[in-house]
Parts: C-alpha cells; structure tokens; sequence
C-alpha cells in the first residue's frame, strides 16, 4: 500500500491542486514561493490533527472575500451557505493483500477497485451559529463604540470589522476536522468529485483521526535545521544551532538498543572510559556504515569517531556522548569538536540521523505502527556541494528498509537541478505558478505523465537537460539560444535593451535551429514563458550529390505522410526563391518555409501561448530586414545569421580599423550596401571564421559602442513586457504602504502565506 496521490483545496496558494506521489520517491521542483512547502505541512499538519498551527493566513485569498461576503450579507442568504474550508483528500493505492488494514475506509460493501480514499477537512463547526455570534459581537463592539465621545478626524473602528477580523482571533474555536470517506467511483481520471457529490461522514467510534493515524505516519523533516555554528558568548547561536553531538546522543537514547553490557560499561567509568567508549563504537558502527554509503566522510576529510565526556551521575544524558572529528592516526591524532566542520558535512550527517531516526521511531511503534511511513525531505542540497547533493539523493531510500506490510515513501523539495540530474523525469512533480483573475495559484504538473505521452522527444530532452540545464524547472522564463556565439553575448545584450530582465530567473538554453523545435512539447507541458533566438539560416534548392549541402525537413501535404526531405546551399537572405532549413521556423514558429514569407510575418505570427492566456508563452526572434547604410547609400537588408546582422547593423564599427579583433572587417572596396552583405556573409560562412574568437572580441568592447542586432532586441523588450518585472507605480505605493499597526502598538508586516 502506498499514497496514490493527494488533493489540497483552499491551502494558501494552492487552491485546488492534485498531486500523484511515486510509490518511492517523488521530488517537488518549481520556483520560490510556488507552494512546495505548503504542500508537505498540509499533510503533515492534517494527518497529526494539528490545528493550533493553522490560522486565517493559510486560506487561499479568495475564501477571504468569500468570509466577507458572507459576513455582511442579508442572515437568510447566510444561513443557507457554508463558510470557505481548507480540504485534503488522501488516494491510497491498496492492494488485496493489504485490504484489511483499510477496511473502515471502504465507501460499502460492493467496492470493487484498488483505491480508497478520505477527506480531512478544516470547516466551521457549524456556519450559521459561527455567523450569529460574530454578528452579535461586532453589534455589541459598535453600539459600545457609539457612545464613545467624538473626536475630531476620528477613524477608530471596533473590532471586529468584519468576518476576517473576527476570525483572525476566533478560528480555533470556531473551526474543527471533520473526516470523510471518499468513494472513487464518484470521482473521475483527475480524482475530481463529480457534481453534487457528497462523501460520508466518518463516525466518531473510533473517529477519523484514529482511523487515519492508523493507516499513514507522516513525518517531516524541515529545510531549517539550524545547524550554523555556535559562536561563543552569542545567546542566539546558543539557542538556535543544534550541534551533532546532542543529536545523536538524542538518537541514542531514543532509539538503539540497550545492551546488557553497559551495566559493565558504567561500572568501568569509576576507573577509566575505555570500556564505555569500545561500547559506543560497536553501538554507532551501523549508523557510521549509512554515511559511508552517503560518502561521509568521502576522500580526504576527517572519519568521525564518539568518545565518553560522562559524569557518572548523570550517565546517558543529552551530553554524555561527543562526536570528535579525528585527523591522523594512532594516539598522536588530533580530535577536534563537531562544531569545528563544515556546514555541509554536519547537515548531511544531521539527515541521515534524522530519517534513520523516524524511520527507528515508527518501527519501534510495533502493534500501533502504521503500514504506511510518508517522510517529507526539504532542501536536502542545503550546504552541500553538487556532487554530494547527486550521492544523497542516488542512495537516500537504502536508509528505509521495508518489510512485509510496511511501506516507506519519500517526497523531496529541492531547488537543485543536481539533484534533477540524478533522478530524471518520472519522479518530478513540477509547481507551477499562475495568476488566475488577478488571484496567484498553483498547478502541479507530473512529470512521469510527459514521460509517457512524448516518447519521440523524451529521450533526448531528458539526456539534454541532464547535460545542461535542469534549472529550466526554477526559471521565470527560458531563452532558447542558436549558439554560443548567442549565448556569450546574450547578458551583455540584456544589459542594454532591457535591464530589468536581470532581475528575473532566467534560464538560457543553447539549442540551435536544428534542435529547438524539439523544445516545444516540454515549454507547452511546463506552461513556461520562452524567447527563442534563432537564425534565418536562409539556403537555396540543391541536389543530394552536391558538394557542402544542408539536409533540412518540411512538413508534408498530407499529415499522415513523412515529412520531405529537402537539400539546400546556403545562401543570402535576398536570392530569389530562397528558403529556411531552420526546423524551428518550419515546424514551430511561425511555420514559413520561405525567406520572404518570414519577412513579413508580422508580430502575432511570431507568437503562441496557450488558450486562456495561464500557460505557456512562446516568440521567435529571428533576423529582420532594418535600413543599411554604408557608403552614403541606404537599402534595407537582412543577415543571415547573428554575426551578419551585427556586422550590417554596426557597419562603420566593425569596418574600422581599431577594431579588426572582432574579424568582420573586409579587404577590398566596397562600394554599396549589397557589396558589404556579400563581403560579411562569405566572411562568416567561410572555414576561418572564428564564431568565438568574434563574440569573446565583441565583449571587449564597451558594450555602448555597439548595437544590438533589431530582432535580438526586439525579442527581449517582448519577453521583459511579459514578465512585467517592473510594479505599476500605484502597486509599488501599495507595497510601500503595506505597513500595519498592531493592537499592542507593535509592527507587523502584511502576512502573506506560500
């Protein structure tokens, strides 16, 4: 048995999402601030029955109107509607030998599937006395207020003021869980109830909280470990940092063994601690043998050995142990506190103690032990360099061993493409943030769906990201580059047509013309903004057998035919009849197979985004035709390729003689425009062009001198106006603003939830 997958409904930004969990190991990607968080502690608050940690902050801001409105609407309307809710459905993946352990969850005696689920949901104990009451309180707080003598400018108003005021103090005591069993065949692919369902109420003998403790243990391990170093005579590094040595003498004292030697052990402390430490050894070589397959210490870092420090009067305390890290060998090596290493080796061995923990913990629950054992892991990368980052999510699940009923599931949250790197697609459950009418939300998009639907392109996407850019999961927007002419140049670039871009996430793929295409089915499925910069790569009709020829494909007549299979020689822009043999402008964007059709592709043609406008966003920017002068002569031309255009476009520039470096400059007179178009583009497609040797000498330049080539830039003004990075000036005056006094005269931030 293991959780299928979960649906949050009114959990801070998560409005209503559904999440599948591998029956292993699922890792939750996306950007800050996209709900990775909110969604282990919701299953980890609703699972424990934890009500003290929630308030009125983690409902979703639209249940906030929805408490006002109801608050302030007529009492017969009110009566007749529930208050807003915070759910959380739970899908188990049961199977027949494990049907027992679920028996109170089936919806009747006629189930017949392999799922069963419940309903946890935080609702008002009953709406219309919770509205009766908080109209009578806020009656009482005005007729009291009236009376009150009149000042002049007088703004007091009592409290409270409305329904979420009223709540912010009083949703503890008028709110509870109630429990449900859900029946699946109510429900369709997406685990989303059919209209007008209504799940069964779970009894209260044994109760759902009973019931559900008995199916799932959950435990969560925090990404604040707040394991820096104690500074001495520092009173917060004293009470926040946790240090190994209390950790694992926690560790031992919670969970190991106790052993019948250490009667012999204690009594040998009188006269001296080789005994109790040969004991410690023997008690941590397990534990010691976990990190090893973590790589701790790894090559060339101190081993880790616990010594006694014991009074004997206060034996097996939360002191009594100390971890050493031990440099050399033999009675002259140097043994040195846990405090004095680095951050990361202490926060991996600090995990590994913490899952071995837990997992012990449940274990040890013998009887009550629930089957199912869900461990939520945050930002295990913390202080970790990149490749023990790649060890511990490669070796994590050996520390949880599962045996006949009894399952481990683990959910990770990480910001690491490193980690993304050694565990591909299928595990990744990717956090999608979306503005709904003005209202910020989240989806959560499976991976493993992707996986399955795009077998063409799977394979190559996975083995290019893993190469390259697994941050593309953690970016606000990508940019699809030609190469790395593109990519070299690409920050300068930003830098001068459109300078808040760096502000932004940005993840910058080098894919050329031939392979962006493939791009797209993932761009789609991530629901991602993206700019891609490509080339004309403009070819004239030639045969096969032709010396130096480009292969490139077009689309079929019929779409049930091959594509066609085309060869071409480059050539410029202006030949008659030439074509693209880009793939991305023949099978992307804008799908024009001529050079003059691209041409004149106007703005919109350049463009898709996803119906509805809350997904993905995609533009091409490919060379343009712009006025050329050269020789007092002006005519309008296109390059071919990005060194072309730059050479056009900073004609004077790039022909002087300072700065030759850049190696565009010409031999020869050039008498018109046409003449210099010739000139670059034989100089940039022949054998000794250096592509660079040209942009590392572009960058040695101070980027004022130079021009931006017009499509390069007018594809970044279009990505910088979809981002909007820059707040309207009555939204920044709000953000200013948003200040607010409290009643004990303190001063609070607005709170805002994930």
């Amino acid at each position: 048995m293991y959780l299928h997958s979960y649906r949050i409904k009114n959990y801070r930004r998560l409005q209503d999402v559904h999440i599948e969990l591998a029956s292993d190991i699922s890792i939750f990607v996306g950007s800050n601030n996209s709900g990775k968080t909110s969604a282990t502690q919701v299953v980890h608050t609703f699972v424990a029955g934890s009500k003290d940690k929630i308030s009125l902050y983690d409902f979703h801001s639209t249940c906030w109107k929805n408490f006002d409105e109801l608050g302030d609407s007529a009492e017969d309307r009110a009566e007749q509607s529930e208050l807003p809710s915070i759910s959380l459905d739970l899908w188990f993946e049961v199977a027949l030998s494990d049907l027992y352990l679920v028996v109170p969850l089936l919806p009747s005696t006629a189930w017949a599937g392999t799922q069963v689920g419940i309903r946890i949901e935080f609702a008002a104990r009953n709406s219309a006395e919770l509205l009766q009451k908080f109209r009578k309180v806020r009656m009482d707080a005005q007729s009291k207020a009236a009376v009150l003598e009149r000042r002049e400018n007088e703004r007091y108003v009592p409290w409270p003021t409305n329904l979420t005021d009223y709540l912010k103090k009083e949703l503890l005591s008028e709110y509870e869980f109630k429990y449900y069993v859900l029946d699946r065949a109510q429900f369709d692919n997406n685990h989303k109830p059919r209209a007008g369902y209504e799940p069964l109420p779970l009894g209260k003998d044994p109760g759902g909280a009973t019931i559900l403790k008995s199916i799932i243990k959950v435990d969560n391990l925090n990404a604040q470990r707040h394991l820096a170093d104690p500074a001495p005579g520092t009173i917060s590094a004293a009470g926040r940092s946790e240090d190994l040595s209390k950790r694992l003498s926690r560790f031992y004292k919670r969970n190991l063994d106790q052993r019948s030697e250490d009667h012999s052990a204690l009594r040998a402390l009188f006269d001296s601690e080789t005994g109790l430490n040969e004991h410690l050894a023997e008690v941590f070589k397990d534990i010691f043998g976990s990190f090893l397959k973590l790589g701790i210490p790894g090559r060339h870092n101190p081993r880790l050995e616990i010594k006694s420090a014991l009074n004997p009067v206060t034996i097996m305390n939360s002191q009594d142990a100390r971890v050493y890290y031990v440099l050399g060998d033999g009675a002259d090596a140097l043994r040195l506190p846990d405090t004095y290493n680095g951050l990361g080796f202490k926060n991996l061995i600090y995990m590994v103690v913490e899952i071995l923990d837990v997992h012990a913990r449940w274990i040890s629950e013998k009887e009550d032990r629930a089957p199912l054992h869900l461990i939520f892991i945050e930002e295990p990368e913390v202080h970790l360099h990149a490749q023990l980052q790649q060890v511990f999510i490669r070796n994590v699940l050996d520390l949880v061993k599962d045996a006949d009923t009894f399952h481990s599931q683990t959910v990770v949250t990480t910001h690491s493409p490193h980690i993304l790197y050694e565990r591909g697609f299928k595990p990744i459950r990717y956090f999608r943030r979306q503005s709904t009418d003005g209202e910020q939300t989240t989806e959560v998009l499976n991976l493993s769906s992707f996986n399955s639907q795009n077998p063409n392109e799977r394979d190559f996407l996975e083995r290019y990201l893993k190469l390259t850019h697994c941050d593309l999961f953690f970016a606000d927007a990508a940019i699809l580059v030609e190469g790395n002419v593109e990519r070299l140049l690409l920050p300068v670039m930003i830098e001068k047509e459109a300078v808040s871009l760096r502000s932004a996430c940005l993840s910058i793929l080098e894919v050329g013309g031939a392979f962006g295409h493939r791009f797209k089915s993932l761009i789609e499925f991530l629901g991602l903004v993206a700019l891609v910069i490509t080339d004309l790569d403009s070819v004239f009709l030639a045969e096969e057998s032709e010396d130096e020829v480009i292969e490139f494909e077009v689309p079929p007549v019929e779409e049930v035919q091959p594509p066609v299979k085309k060869s071409g020689k480059v050539c410029l822009p202006s030949e008659p009849g030439a074509l693209t043999s880009n793939q991305t402008l023949i099978q992307w964007l804008p799908k024009k197979q001529t050079v003059a059709e691209l041409l004149v592709a106007n703005d919109s043609e350049k463009v898709q985004e996803a119906a509805g406008g809350n997904g993905f966003k995609v533009r091409v920017a490919y060379q343009v035709s712009t006025d050329i002068t050269w020789n007092g002569a002006t005519k309008s031309l296109c390059g071919r390729t990005l060194e072309e255009s730059f050479g056009l476009e900073n004609a004077e520039w790039c022909q002087s003689e300072s700065h030759r470096h850049i190696g565009l400059k010409l031999r020869g007179a050039l008498e018109t425009p046409d003449d210099l178009a010739l000139g670059l583009h034989n100089r940039v497609v022949g054998r000794s062009f250096d592509k660079t040797k040209f942009a590392l000498g572009v960058l040695t330049e101070p980027p004022e001198n130079w021009h931006v080539p017009l499509y390069i830039k007018e594809g970044l003004c279009w990505l910088n106006s979809v981002l909007s990075l820059e707040l309207p000036r009555p939204l920044l005056e709000a953000t200013e603003m948003s200040v607010v006094a409290t009643v004990d005269g303190g001063i609070s931030g607005l709170e805002t939830a994930e």
